[in-house]
């Protein structure tokens, strides 16, 4: 994924993106917050909480594009900020992450003409 993937940053999410070969579940979704950043595990696993929780309550529309497309993907998004993030923070972010993966999966499957 990491090598194949495509990815862009909406500060302050890192998203990395793949559409999947292999038949199986139609989305993948990950969340990390890396150990460079949050020490304390307890700060990681709160980003980690919060990140998985903005994404349920906004992935419908994505959800929905990868089914008419019939295509499976793989969603992994990394928290690159230094400070903890606030829950208005996220769900102010993530809706505009699911826009932009679906943007940038139409400009690659829309033919040149």
């Amino acid at each position: 994924m990491f090598k194949q993937g495509r990815s862009f940053t909406l500060f302050p999410l890192k998203v990395l993106f793949l559409q999947a070969e292999t038949p199986g579940e139609s989305l993948q979704t990950g969340v990390a917050a890396g150990t460079r950043h949050f020490k304390r595990a307890v700060h990681r696993n709160r980003v980690k909480r919060l990140m998985r929780e903005s994404y349920r309550l906004h992935a419908l529309p994505l959800q929905q594009y990868v089914e008419e497309k019939q295509q499976p993907m793989v969603v992994f998004m990394l928290y690159i900020d230094k400070v903890l993030p606030t829950q208005e923070l996220l769900h102010q972010k993530m809706p505009l992450v699911i826009k932009r993966i679906i943007k940038e999966l139409d400009e690659n499957t829309t033919p040149a003409t």
